[in-house]
């Protein structure tokens, strides 16, 4: 692709707004930073209704996508309803285009302190009557505007996740599109969530009270930025939280377009705050932030187990949504044409980028052979590699160099293991540049191999075979994971006894990878902890309150 982006810094000629939400005081807050030996505590005074140095021009950048699309980023942090520059020594994040590794642009990156004045930002809005004591309908009316904004954006954000993330733009569409479907959802439960009466005795009154847990660190992946965005502000915000949003450092640019959304919306200064950044600063000053009460973290199970330990410093509630290996179960009765579809579907839509990718598929060796044949069929039919504004390219890049990388070691491993290479495993550049891989399978998999065994991210499948039911379902839960699953069969009391037996959170009988909003998503053993989306997602952002009324009863 040869079509590359001029950016153009629009000079400043607006001074920044000033802030909505006026307190006026400084804010005495309390940190805790890792040292290198121990925790180091530090306590000190910030103003977060200063004024920022800069104004707003300075921070934001005129955008020519490759698909012809123009917009105006903002690069800036986006703290109490302001883009503002980064503290310090005003350190940035530069996005690399996937598909030809050039700089797109370069945004602010947060500093600990300025984590410190987007908590101090988002504890103030909590505590402000501007948010604390609307209306669950009024919050909700706020997310429907919020999520109608982002449908009339929606091309603008879609290109902006293409370029940034390499995802196929079709794909990206369809991301918005469970983006604004999920704001609805829970802009609906926003009026819906309530406390209950509990009949006791005659001399009490018992009843309970959902309230928001307070201010919430939210950390979002890079395969679906503007999705889990979606996923964690939803439920956040009905319950009546406030946010501090770290996206992945590996694609900042989207949800700083969708910040703006936030303003038009009308939502209160300081409810959401959005600061890029890298983790190792940025991610470990929010999760060991005293005065944050919640992280929801979704990524790589060693981040998530990093996360767990350094929230514990004020145990926090959490929510992690980590990593897995799912199994993908053919029994010799079921459809093999369906099942090598959805395979297809489970294991190579968004480059393989997927936490719940059945990237295990265990076939039963009376089908293996015909199977396979029907599994690499689909996959030379169907995945086009290649630009990803391209309509008929269905995989685009891995989203960077690194992952590019680890996915190429992942070939040399299960080579130099035993496993048969039955097709894919090459880088396959465009016009020599770009972090494409070829679409690959594995077969004649032993589940002793790390092939097996081990995350790897990417368009990767290994396949193996199974004797018998029960050797099916110990090979499928033989995995710290336990994520998701998908198995095929057209014998319904065999697939509703083996999606109970396997161990992980979600099943798929018959389908793979088809979430959806208005459904619980979550893992066990070392996937996660707790439960994003449905009705079950509304219970990581509550707490319940008991209220106890003396009707009558004398001492």
């Amino acid at each position: 692709m040869r079509s590359f982006s001029k950016l153009l810094f629009v000079p400043p000629t607006t001074p920044l707004p000033a802030p909505r939400l006026q307190i006026g005081l400084p804010r005495t807050i309390t940190t805790i930073r890792n040292g290198s030996s121990r925790h180091i505590k530090k306590t000190k005074t910030i103003n977060i209704f200063a004024r920022p140095v800069c104004s707003m021009a300075d921070l934001k950048v005129d955008l020519t996508a490759p698909n012809g699309k123009k917009f105006t980023l903002p690069t800036g942090l986006f703290i109490n309803n302001e883009f503002v520059k980064a503290s310090g020594g005003g350190e940035k994040i530069t996005s690399i285009n996937p598909t030809n590794e050039q700089d797109i642009c370069s945004v602010e990156a947060a500093s600990a302190d300025d984590v410190d004045k987007a908590v101090a930002a988002a504890r103030a809005a909590l505590n402000h009557e501007s948010w604390r004591d609307i209306s669950g309908t009024e919050r909700g009316a706020l997310m429907f505007k919020l999520a109608d904004l982002a449908e009339r954006e929606k091309e603008v954000l879609a290109t902006i996740e293409t370029w940034d993330n390499g995802k196929p733009y079709g794909d990206a569409l369809g991301d918005l599109g469970e983006v604004i479907a999920c704001l609805r959802y829970y802009g609906g439960w926003a009026d819906k969530i309530h406390g209950e009466t509990i009949p006791t005795t005659p001399q009490k009154f018992a009843y309970t009270l959902k309230q928001p847990i307070g201010v919430c660190g939210q950390i979002i992946p890079w395969n679906y930025p503007l999705a889990m965005a979606a996923w964690k502000l939803g439920p956040a915000l009905a319950c009546g939280n406030t946010i501090v949003l770290k996206p992945a450092e590996q694609t900042p640019l989207s949800i700083l377009y969708f910040a703006t959304l936030i303003v038009k919306a009308g939502f209160p200064a300081g409810v959401v705050n959005i600061i890029n950044g890298y983790g190792k600063v940025a991610g470990q000053a929010l999760a060991s932030h005293l005065d944050v009460d919640k992280v929801a973290f979704t990524g790589s199970t060693a981040t998530g187990k990093h996360i767990m330990k350094t929230a514990s410093v004020n145990m926090k509630n959490i929510t992690l949504e980590t990593g897995g290996k799912s199994p993908l179960l053919v029994f010799a009765d079921a459809d093999l044409e369906q099942a090598a579809k959805w395979a297809h579907v489970g294991i190579m839509s968004n480059q393989g980028q997927i936490c719940t990718a059945t990237s295990r598929v265990l076939v039963h060796e009376n089908v293996y052979d015909k199977f396979v044949a029907l599994f690499r069929e689909e996959v030379n039919s169907t995945s086009k590699v290649g630009d990803p504004f391209a309509e008929d390219t269905f995989q685009g890049p891995q989203v960077t160099k690194a992952q590019y990388e680890r996915v190429l070691g992942f070939v040399q491993s299960g080579q130099s293991e035993g496993a048969t290479l039955a097709m894919g495993g090459k880088p396959c550049s465009l016009n020599g540049k770009g972090y494409f891989i070829e679409p690959t399978v594995f077969t004649n998999v032993k589940d002793t191999m790390s092939i097996y065994r081990e995350e790897v991210f990417g368009p990767f499948v290994v396949v193996a075979a199974f004797k018998t039911e029960d050797e099916a379902v110990r090979m499928a839960n033989s995995t710290t994971y336990g994520l998701g699953a998908s198995l095929f069969s057209q014998n319904i009391e065999l697939a509703h006894r083996v999606a109970a037996r396997i161990e992980s959170g979600m099943v798929w009988i018959n389908s793979s990878n088809d979430s959806d909003f208005r459904v619980p998503f979550g893992g066990v053993k070392q996937s996660g902890i707790g439960r994003e989306l449905g009705e079950a997602g509304l219970a990581a952002y509550t707490q319940t309150k008991a209220i106890h009324v003396n009707m009558g009863t004398k001492l």
